[in-house]
């Protein structure tokens, strides 16, 4: 059964004046404080809840693409962008103004470096993580707020041959208290999540019954207590086909499990806990609502999204053309 907006809520557009941009991160600091990042380097954020948005430009980098997105307050954000580190695109920055000015905090040509996403456990410890080298994620981690990053030499298990992340959404790392981080995978002949309890020294490695391939695998993770928690999924280049699109977990990551796909099926890249419980996953193919965590789901709409975020009883999402929704 579809339930009527007025039942389940809706996506409200907002107007971001950057049509031509994909924005591919979002994070709320509060419910009025919330910024986007996405391609041609551009940021924006709001800070009266979506009424206006303001281009926080990032100068000398029109032709980087942000899809990491880390935020403290409504004036300190890290920017990460995803590309090709021998071309210039594998670098960090950090504003403490609001955006009006950034540092550039990070930055190295080393080739096959690819930078995928960032989590922040607290105000001053993070993680950047990005493409494996030979064999091996490469890890980033700050104790300092970003100010500096220092590549770690992570014990991570062997990984399969072209097992990496998608740079999506942001949404293929997920911290959780003060220590621990998750990171999903695709790409290759199985889609597993990499299990870090020490802020990314060591690492275990889960198997998951995800559909996996060289253009699929989990995009998203996301959990809402210690124990429960959600992975989804699909392919990028078959962004509509049907597929066991959602792996659900009881034990604290520990197992995964099959569930319910969403509806509409195909691709999705991010879930959030809305304010009372349910579940919203996004996607090119639209939105799925959960009621009863991840077991069943009913068709929202057929707004094409990369990335959500919430905060404070207001969540958000983005996606291409300059698209910004607010959930009401």
């Amino acid at each position: 059964m579809i339930l009527p907006p007025y039942a389940r809520g809706e996506w409200i557009v907002q107007e971001s004046n950057a049509p031509t941009v994909s924005f591919r991160s979002v994070q709320a600091a509060s419910a009025n404080v919330v910024w986007v990042g996405g391609t041609k380097g551009t940021c924006l954020r709001t800070t009266d809840g979506g009424h206006t948005w303001q281009a926080r430009p990032v100068r000398g980098a029109e032709m980087l693409d942000f899809r990491g997105l880390a935020v403290m307050n409504s004036h300190t954000a890290i920017l990460v962008s995803a590309g090709q580190a021998e071309l210039g695109q594998a670098r960090i920055y950090r504003t403490v103004d609001g955006g009006e000015t950034w540092d550039l905090v990070f930055q190295t040509p080393q080739k096959g470096i690819f930078l995928d996403g960032t989590a922040f456990w607290d105000q001053r410890h993070g993680i950047v993580f990005g493409d494996p080298i030979d064999g091996k994620w490469v890890l980033l981690t700050t104790a300092d707020g970003g100010v500096s990053w220092q590549r770690i030499a992570a014990e991570v298990p062997v990984m399969l041959p072209k097992e990496a992340a998608f740079a999506a959404s942001n949404s293929s790392i997920s911290v959780r208290n003060k220590t621990n981080v998750w990171i999903a995978s695709g790409g290759s002949e199985r889609a597993r999540m990499f299990y870090s309890s020490d802020r990314g020294l060591k690492w275990k490695v889960i198997e998951t019954p995800m559909p996996s391939g060289a253009t699929a695998g989990i995009f998203g993770i996301r959990f809402w207590d210690s124990a429960h928690g959600i992975g989804v999924g699909g392919d990028h280049q078959r962004t509509e086909e049907p597929s066991d699109n959602v792996i659900l977990t009881h034990d604290g990551g520990r197992t995964w499990q099959k569930s319910a796909p969403t509806d509409p099926t195909g691709l999705k890249e991010a879930v959030v806990v809305l304010p009372e419980g349910d579940l919203l996953a996004v996607g090119p193919s639209g939105t799925s609502l959960s009621r009863d965590q991840g077991r069943s789901w009913q068709r929202v709409d057929a707004l094409p999204l990369h990335a959500a975020a919430c905060a404070q009883g207001r969540c958000w999402a983005v996606g291409g053309k300059g698209v910004i929704a607010r959930w009401q």
